[in-house]
């Protein structure tokens, strides 16, 4: 049995409003305000992703292995990987790794407007 049941995550970022524009764009859904520092997107599906302002945040640097590692990343599957990759680039996002070895590795990956990586997949 399990002990908990998943809730969020929450990425720290400077500017909550706009990352969680951001992230709408990406997944669709609803975003919510609690207050100036602390906002939620609730993604179809009942998905949900929280932005906390930390004025401090340094975006991580990808790959590494340091003390200013990645963090975290998220992946999202898209039914064509092109399209998604154009998307996601009018969006703000930034490009990191884009050699998906033709397709065989079956995943690129970019930054979000804040620094925080994420991938998109293509479905398994």
């Amino acid at each position: 049995m399990a002990i908990a049941t998943y809730r969020l995550v929450a990425l720290d970022c400077q500017d909550p409003p706009a990352l969680a524009e951001f992230y709408a764009g990406v997944l669709g859904g609803e975003i919510k305000q609690y207050d100036d520092d602390w906002y939620d997107l609730y993604a179809p599906g009942g998905h949900r992703i929280a932005f906390q302002r930390a004025p401090g945040h340094r975006p991580p640097d990808w790959p590494r292995a340091d003390d200013n590692s990645q963090q975290l990343h998220l992946d999202f599957t898209v039914p064509d990987i092109d399209a998604a990759e154009a998307q996601v680039l009018a969006l703000g996002a930034t490009p990191l790794d884009l050699d998906d070895t033709g397709g065989s590795r079956g995943f690129r990956v970019y930054a979000d407007p804040a620094g925080h990586p994420f991938c998109l997949c293509r479905p398994e």
